[in-house]
C-alpha cells in the first residue's frame, strides 16, 4: 500500500477489526500513516480509540485483518520480529506511567540500561540530552513526585524518546493537565515532529489539541463501528455532512 506520491505508509491497517469479548467496537478499518504526520486517533467514549492504539503497539490481538509497520507484516511477526520494529517507537501512556521511586534520570535511562551497552555515565549524560529536550534541564535528580503533572508527562515523553525512536505513541497526552500545560505540550510535539523528523499518533479527544496538531486524522464511529470519515480536522470540520461528526468537533455548538 502506496501513498499518491508512491511512497510506504509508515504504518498501514488494513480491514482491522476489534472485539471485546463478544462485542466488535471497530470492524473493517482501513487507514494509513505517513513519515511526518501527526495523525490523530478521534472518536467518542467508547469508541476503541485506545484500544486501537493498543492494537497497533501489539498489546491486543485484532478479530480479523492486519498492520503493517513499512511493508512488514507486525500481526503475524514472531516475538523478535515484533521486538525489532517496537524498537523504533516509543509511547506516552496516560498518566506518564514513570516509576515513583526513580528520578527522572533513572526513569528515562530504563530502555537505555536493557537495551544498549552504554555504561552507567553514558546512560546519564543520554538521559540528560532527552529531558532538555523536552524542557526539563536540570530535574535529572528530582523524583516524579516533586515536580507538577505537566512536568511528569514531558517526563514520561523523554522516556519514550530514549531510544531514538522513528514514531512516538500518545494516549490523551492532555488528559489531566490544564489548559496551558496542554498547550505546551502539543507544541512540543510539533517540535519534536519539525526537529527530530518524528511520526506521531494521538489519541485524543481535546479539541484544542486537535486542531493544533493534527495534520490527518481519523473518527470512529460507535454507532457504526467503524471509521466514517479520515484527513485533516480542519478540512473535515469545514466539509463534513455527518452530523455525529459536526457535533464531535464542534462540542455540539456551532462551527
Amino acid at each position: 500500500m502506496a501513498t499518491a506520491g508512491g511512497a510506504t505508509p509508515y504504518i498501514s491497517v488494513r480491514d482491522l477489526t476489534m472485539v471485546y469479548g463478544s462485542h466488535v467496537l471497530m470492524r473493517d478499518m482501513t487507514f494509513s500513516v505517513n513519515q511526518g504526520d501527526v495523525f490523530v486517533i478521534m472518536g467518542a467514549s467508547g469508541s476503541g480509540k485506545s484500544t486501537l492504539l493498543r492494537h497497533l503497539i501489539g498489546l491486543n490481538e485484532p478479530a480479523h485483518g492486519s498492520i503493517y509497520y513499512r511493508a512488514e507484516n507486525f500481526t503475524s511477526a514472531d516475538s523478535s520480529q515484533r521486538e525489532r520494529i517496537l524498537r523504533n517507537v516509543g509511547i506516552l501512556f496516560q498518566g506518564g506511567a514513570l516509576w515513583s521511586a526513580m528520578t527522572l534520570s533513572e526513569n528515562v535511562g530504563l530502555l537505555l540500561e536493557e537495551y544498549t551497552d552504554l555504561t552507567p555515565a553514558q546512560i546519564r549524560q543520554v538521559a540528560a540530552l532527552k529531558l532538555a529536550l523536552v524542557g526539563l534541564r536540570g530535574f535529572e535528580d528530582y523524583y516524579p513526585s516533586e515536580i507538577s503533572g505537566g512536568m511528569q508527562k514531558r517526563a514520561g515523553l523523554a522516556r519514550a524518546m530514549a531510544l531514538d525512536p522513528d514514531i512516538l505513541f500518545f494516549d490523551e497526552p492532555s488528559a489531566g493537565l490544564d489548559p496551558i500545560s496542554a498547550r505546551r505540550l502539543d507544541e512540543l510535539i510539533l517540535q519534536l515532529r519539525d526537529s527530530l523528523g518524528i511520526t506521531a499518533v494521538v489519541v485524543s479527544h481535546d479539541l484544542a489539541s486537535i486542531f493544533a496538531i493534527g495534520t490527518n486524522s481519523i473518527y470512529l464511529d460507535v454507532s457504526s463501528q467503524a471509521i466514517t470519515a479520515s484527513g485533516p480536522p480542519a478540512e473535515l470540520l469545514a466539509r463534513t455532512e455527518d452530523s455525529t461528526l459536526r457535533s464531535f468537533l464542534t462540542r455540539g455548538g456551532n462551527p
